[in-house]
């Protein structure tokens, strides 16, 4: 893509970004409600330490923000490694199959979050 072609799609990547996140909500917050009114408990919850691809504290921060707002999700805290200089999340999750599920659904929301963002549209 050109430099001009990128700088054409950025807001509709945005766009395009804050609708799937709002269907994200939508369908994490139906999942929490069906779990909070019916009988029994079906939440399995958890903790990941989550390497991130985000190169400022920006895109961390929004990323952080993201997790949070979602219903059964929260974020813990970040931190950079010392020798990688990789930011990094601790995410707490009520529904998920492990800490690798975990990691694989916030990664979801970076890969989006990240092309969105970046106006080059590339989340690497």
């Amino acid at each position: 893509m050109t430099q001009l072609t990128t700088w054409l799609t950025w807001p509709f990547r945005l766009v395009g970004f804050a609708a799937w996140f709002a269907k994200e909500v939508i369908v994490s917050n139906i999942a929490v409600l069906r779990d909070n009114l019916t009988p029994g408990q079906g939440s399995t919850p958890g903790i990941a330490h989550v390497p991130t691809r985000c190169a400022t504290d920006v895109e961390v921060t929004a990323l952080a923000a993201l997790v949070t707002l979602t219903p059964g999700t929260l974020t813990l805290g970040t931190t950079i490694e010392p020798q990688t200089h990789v930011r990094v999340l601790y995410v707490h999750g009520m529904y998920s199959d492990g800490p690798d599920a975990l990691r694989a659904e916030v990664g979801r929301i970076e890969d989006r979050l990240l092309h969105a963002l970046r106006r080059k549209g590339d989340a690497r």
